[in-house]
């Protein structure tokens, strides 16, 4: 019993990271509507030209480099050192967001404080998902991997809906100036202190038996070592998440944004739409894990990718003619459920993957890079494509995209029966 309980202490604080993560992640762009004014004046191109900067280079950029560092760092030192320092950098992030000086007190210096603070943050959050994904993976028992291991997209989409609900409370506290002023500091503060319970957390969780198996004189983590030794699951790795991830922004970030400006709904319908759908999706990954756990990796994989590939244009097709928002959820909800038996054991494949001495790094940093390249311009295609009047053309791209990861699903192997984590 005492080692359940402890098993479960760690499952709370390997995750309860992810939802802080998550949550400053999301809070930027959802209050970045009151706060741009007072680091990003209009009369000011240099400023202007540091704020698209500043969303570029976290986008694709820093993700990427943090799940490097982070991944080499947390084989090295341990998963419990790499989940101390992600979330302790995201929560002196987020005390930087919250006391930063506007434009009208420091000059262009304000835009450059915000600007490091975001790819800091985007270092963070690249950082996170390597160390949580190996940590609950190694943590789980071998017969409840699947769905131990879901509940790092349980917090992840809870952290975007946490993010939601803050915005909406301080908008309901607070008038449109209020919020202009200060208000919006308030979210990044809570952000701080949620971020510094989770480092206290973090700082008496266990340390898994995968890693502390390992032999002092283990071979390094590295880039050269990870493709020297494990080029096939590299490029496998890095090929799932780029169709998980796109699927992932097409059917949750931009499918908010296609509801508004293609079907037609008001910005407040389409978000309580996918705010309920969301909730649902968050709701029903245990659910695909345990199940993963009986029936295996390989067939729930099967069944977001093909699936996905089969419903994804007649899915944003049915859309375009909805009318009630009823409708639109029943049939966003279409793709969720699919997307959730990926999601729920995504990570836990890619750790399955890797021996010990490597797998953080493993983990992370294909992910990062499948991730940033095609999750991370999901909504710049669709709305590009919309620009040019092909919107459809994003439906099929999509759609392909799943039917070629359905190849690489295809390709890995059983991982419930060959998993490289060999501790029970």
């Amino acid at each position: 019993m005492a080692l359940e309980a402890k098993r479960l202490r760690a499952i709370i604080g390997g995750s309860a990271g992810n939802l802080v993560e998550w949550y400053d992640w999301y809070a930027y762009s959802a209050l970045s509507l009151y706060f741009s004014a007072s680091f990003f004046p209009k009369g000011d191109p240099t400023a202007q030209l540091l704020n698209t900067s500043a969303v570029f280079a976290v986008g694709f950029f820093m993700r990427p480099i943090g799940a490097y560092l982070m991944g080499r760092y947390a084989d090295r030192h341990g998963r419990k050192a790499g989940l101390a320092v992600s979330v302790a950098l995201m929560c002196a992030v987020s005390l930087m967001i919250a006391f930063a000086p506007t434009y009208a007190t420091i000059g262009i210096a304000a835009p450059i404080l915000l600007l490091v603070a975001r790819l800091l943050q985007g270092l963070s959050v690249g950082g996170e998902y390597g160390a949580s994904a190996t940590y609950l993976s190694e943590m789980a028992t071998r017969r409840h991997r699947g769905f131990w291991s879901s509940f790092q997209y349980v917090t992840l989409i809870g952290g975007m809906l946490s993010a939601l609900a803050v915005t909406l409370l301080l908008q309901a506290v607070f008038t449109k100036a209020q919020m202009d002023s200060f208000g919006w500091r308030i979210a990044f503060a809570l952000g701080a202190a949620l971020a510094l319970g989770v480092y206290l957390l973090r700082r008496g969780l266990a340390e898994t038996a995968s890693f502390r198996a390992l032999a002092v004189d283990r071979p390094a983590s590295g880039m050269a070592a990870l493709w020297r030794a494990h080029p096939r699951e590299f490029l496998l790795v890095g090929a799932i998440s780029a169709g998980g991830g796109l699927a992932f922004y097409a059917y949750t970030t931009y499918m908010q944004k296609f509801l508004a400006n293609t079907v037609g709904f008001s910005v407040q319908t389409a978000t309580a739409i996918m705010t309920a759908a969301l909730v649902v999706f968050m709701l029903v990954q245990p659910l695909f894990g345990a199940l993963a756990d009986r029936v295996g990796r390989k067939p729930m994989l099967l069944l977001f990718g093909i699936g996905g590939a089969i419903v994804s244009v007649p899915v944003f097709s049915a859309l375009e003619n909805v009318r009630t928002p009823g409708a639109a959820f029943a049939i966003v909800l279409v793709p969720l459920l699919l997307l959730a038996a990926y999601t729920s054991i995504s990570a836990l494949v890619k750790a399955e993957l890797f021996p010990a001495h490597i797998r953080a790094l493993g983990v992370a940093f294909p992910y990062a890079i499948g991730n940033a390249a095609f999750g991370g311009t999901a909504e710049y295609v669709a709305l590009s494509l919309k620009g040019w009047h092909m919107e459809s053309a994003f439906y099929w791209y999509v759609s392909g995209m799943l039917a070629l990861t359905s190849l690489c699903f295809w390709l890995l192997p059983e991982t419930r029966r060959t998993s490289l984590i060999v501790e029970d």
